[in-house]
């Protein structure tokens, strides 16, 4: 009988194997493949889409794919991760110790750059949104909660120091992300409407300029 390390009476435990490195060709591959599937599900939804279109717009064939993400719900959901990650940074980066104009002018202009950089990356999180959160509803809950706590907090110190005037701090985050990310969501009727005059590139810089001067100059105590 084999000796455990407590003594007789049973096999000695296997050590656990650490996860392998992945490869380089591994990482591009997978990048491929993220890229494609950003396409079809900033398109389709998560419902619409299918690991065949997502296939297709990789380049490679379904067996290939899968060899990689074996299920469509993978795919899904390390994207919303990595788009999270990069859609908060800049309400992280709102700095309590910094003058409440700068800070929040320079995150509603972050904000509107990722409208403008990231388009299919908010298209893919409003389309989760609409269908209730099913996925990353648990995050929203603590992780981000967590986050606009923190910085709802840093605004009203700057209230209570008044460096700007008393209103919801939540409220005005909401209203931060609605009035920048439609600049993502609903790009396609903001350019209809402006026409080709004012529907180009410099669309960003003049909504950046009006919500600057709607939000900060509306927070600034009256003298």
């Amino acid at each position: 009988m084999l000796e455990t390390e407590g003594g007789k009476g049973g096999a000695k435990a296997a050590p656990s194997k650490r996860p392998r490195a992945q490869t380089r060709i591994q990482r591009e591959k997978q990048e491929v493949i993220l890229e494609a599937a950003l396409d079809v599900f900033s398109r389709e939804g998560f419902r619409g889409a299918t690991i065949d279109q997502i296939a297709e717009a990789a380049g490679m064939s379904k067996p290939n794919l899968l060899y990689y993400f074996p299920r469509k719900e993978e795919i899904y959901q390390r994207l919303l991760a990595e788009m999270l990650d990069i859609w908060l940074a800049p309400l992280r980066e709102i700095d309590s110790v910094g003058d409440p104009v700068p800070e929040l002018r320079s995150y509603l202009r972050r904000k509107l750059e990722m409208s403008r950089d990231y388009p299919r990356q908010s298209r893919l999180f409003a389309n989760e949104m609409l269908q209730g959160a099913p996925r990353v509803l648990e995050m929203l809950e603590s992780d981000l909660k967590a986050l606009v706590d923190d910085k709802a907090k840093v605004i009203e110190g700057w209230m209570d120091a008044g460096k700007i005037v008393r209103t919801d701090p939540y409220h005005l985050i909401f209203s931060i992300w609605a009035t920048t990310q439609h600049y993502a969501d609903f790009d396609v009727q903001v350019r209809a409407v402006l026409g080709k005059d004012r529907g180009g590139e410099g669309r960003f810089e003049d909504a950046a300029r009006f919500l600057e001067n709607l939000f900060l100059h509306g927070l600034l105590p009256k003298s």
